[in-house]
């Protein structure tokens, strides 16, 4: 059984209470640290927690094995998102909201939660990677009616492909309800880009209502 073992945060536990929590899911091959940095991203009013991949790969971590590039193993997604959960209710104490934010294969992981488990969450930002297709989540429409959501990447990824991406934006844009903000980031590649960066700030700033 996969579980949540490890986890860095962005503030002291004496200065979270109050403040919306910012789920900070990394990428495939990396680890909790690679998130840190987004924590200067966040309004004042939000505190970033980066959990740490429970499988080991390469010299990281990883959320799921997969059958390629942004296609989970059913099991394997599954069993981590019940571990996300199952840790979520051990530290969102104190917090009003929560917020998922992921990268890449963090991305994945994230639409697996909002997939199993979308009353948990304020909004989403989700950068980089593709929503978990075929991986036995059910998707509905309205699934997140009125939930702001980011949507990030280079429409020519080099690593996501692209098959993905069209079936994950429509899916955001068509079928899912979300209140989405969609951003095309040209020539960015796979990254997090500056005038993404701004983006971020910006969105997470109206959902805070700072």
């Amino acid at each position: 059984m996969s579980r949540i073992t490890t986890a860095a945060w962005s503030r002291p536990e004496a200065e979270r209470p109050g403040s919306t929590l910012v789920v900070a899911l990394h990428g495939r091959g990396s680890d909790e640290s690679s998130m840190l940095g987004l924590a200067a991203l966040l309004p004042g009013s939000m505190t970033l927690v980066a959990p740490r991949g429970p499988l080991p790969v390469g010299d990281g971590w990883t959320w799921f094995d997969n059958k390629g590039i942004g296609r989970p193993v059913e099991s394997s997604i599954k069993e981590t998102a019940a571990a996300l959960v199952e840790w979520l209710g051990t530290v969102e104490a104190g917090h009003p909201r929560v917020v998922l934010l992921g990268f890449s294969a963090g991305t994945a992981m994230s639409g697996g939660l909002l997939f199993s488990a979308a009353d948990r969450f304020a909004a989403a930002v989700l950068l980089s990677g593709t929503l978990p297709w075929d991986a036995g989540f059910a998707s509905p429409e309205g699934l997140l009616s009125g939930m702001p959501v980011l949507w990030g990447n280079d429409p020519a990824d080099p690593i996501i492909p692209a098959d993905l991406l069209d079936r994950s934006h429509h899916w955001l844009v068509e079928e899912s309800g979300a209140a989405l903000e969609d951003h095309s980031y040209p020539g960015m590649g796979h990254a997090i880009g500056p005038e993404e960066a701004l983006d971020i700030t910006a969105f997470l700033g109206r959902v805070a209502g700072d």
